[in-house]
């Protein structure tokens, strides 16, 4: 993916390989001296004892520059926070294992739910949100990137490539989304990208006509990336979605409340492998299935903000459109692969294609039932309007979390 084109809305940053990576690094090492640099990783315990996260931990603990790294940690009874923490305790930056799971964890979100203020569900939103909090009262990061825990071909220079525009000071960006081609084991992989968002966005241009926001996401070369890099001044107004629409509603945010100057995209590597998803034909609460309705409820949501009007027969329009223009990149991909030496399963794709086009028409019949329902955590500056104290004592929980249940108690007790 080594070319120089920028698509004129967004910039975009290369890899052109023409600058050592040791150069890049020396940069930020003398950036995070009056601006710090922190990482969130999300995880479930279960990517403890998954094949990534061991290797992303070692190559974590080759990054001089970072500051301070959280984890967030989901799925766990305090036996398994307890070999969380003794998992983590290679990495030699400061860092914290924020157990979101604890007895004051769950005291604190039922606080935030008195004061209709909690987030609605589980999952990767809440902890990412979760995780933000606690930087914001921390105080003292300039710059926080997000990654995810199950990257199988995670290397350090992705991580270095991420954070570089937004930890420049001489550049303007606040927020940096990293792009990589989705190739692993032979196949081409990025279902959801490939079969529904790009299709979808392509489609909803012709239906809807030009929108600059249709435009903006269609800029982004991998828009459901895990990978992102922000400036912490922006962190307090950010609403973090609480449904599988993460990212989408992220570059929302950055649309509504930055505007597409202060966006970037960066290439972070060559070839990107993570834990796949079942698409869970059978299941519309798990996998792919899920997550091909929260995106588009997501995308549904912010045109209607920007003055659209959806109805059933704009919905049976777009799924039509939808279902044509998918089976004609699916041909392009296909083809692609097979240039390349990789492989594609066009009989499970168009399934996964049908499958998505009726989930359109499922988006849709909710978003016209239910115009109000908002997937969105309240953001952080809503929390500390609502309870100025709350912040502080999220601090303090995640510090009493570490000092009950230290990794020391843990070895000496087994």
């Amino acid at each position: 993916m080594a070319d120089f084109h920028q698509n004129g809305n967004i910039a975009q940053f290369h890899n052109l390989r023409c600058r050592p990576m040791e150069e890049l690094v020396y940069e930020l090492e003398t950036f995070a001296q009056t601006r710090k640099i922190s990482l969130i990783l999300p995880s479930l315990y279960s990517e403890l004892e998954g094949p990534a996260l061991g290797n992303i931990l070692d190559e974590l603990s080759k990054v001089s520059y970072l500051h301070r790294i959280i984890i967030g940690l989901d799925r766990a009874d305090e036996t398994q926070f307890r070999m969380a923490r003794d998992f983590f305790s290679r990495l030699p930056q400061n860092h914290v294992v924020l157990w979101n799971d604890s007895p004051r964890m769950t005291a604190l979100n039922d606080r935030l739910d008195k004061l209709g203020l909690a987030p609605q569900e589980p999952g990767k939103g809440k902890n990412v949100w979760t995780c933000l909090g606690y930087l914001i009262a921390c105080g003292d990061t300039s710059v926080v990137a997000i990654h995810d825990c199950d990257i199988l071909t995670y290397h350090r220079d992705m991580l270095a490539r991420l954070v570089y525009p937004v930890a420049n000071p001489g550049f303007s960006y606040q927020l940096s989304k990293g792009f990589y081609p989705r190739v692993g084991d032979g196949k081409l992989n990025g279902r959801v990208t490939r079969l529904l968002v790009s299709p979808l966005l392509i489609a909803l241009k012709r239906v809807l006509g030009d929108r600059d926001y249709i435009d903006y996401l269609r800029t982004f070369r991998y828009p459901l990336s895990g990978e992102f890099a922000l400036r912490t001044s922006i962190l307090p107004d950010l609403r973090i979605p609480s449904d599988w629409g993460l990212e989408i509603g992220v570059l929302s945010e950055a649309w509504r409340n930055l505007g597409p100057r202060s966006v970037c995209q960066v290439e972070i590597a060559d070839a990107y492998d993570h834990k796949h998803q079942a698409v869970s034909e059978e299941d519309a609460k798990t996998g792919l299935n899920r997550m091909s309705v929260d995106i588009c409820k997501a995308i549904f949501r912010k045109l209607a903000t920007d003055g659209t009007i959806f109805t059933t027969n704009v919905f049976r329009t777009l799924k039509a459109t939808y279902y044509r223009t998918a089976l004609d990149l699916l041909e392009a991909y296909d083809n692609d692969a097979k240039m390349n030496g990789l492989k594609i399963d066009r009989h499970q794709e168009e399934r996964a294609i049908e499958l998505f086009a009726e989930n359109i028409m499922r988006a849709g019949h909710v978003f016209i039932e239910n115009p109000h329902e908002s997937p969105f955590i309240p953001n952080w500056s809503r929390v500390n309007a609502a309870d100025p104290l709350l912040l502080g004592e999220l601090r303090a929980a995640v510090a009493g979390d570490a000092e009950e249940f230290a990794p020391q108690t843990f070895r000496s007790g087994s």
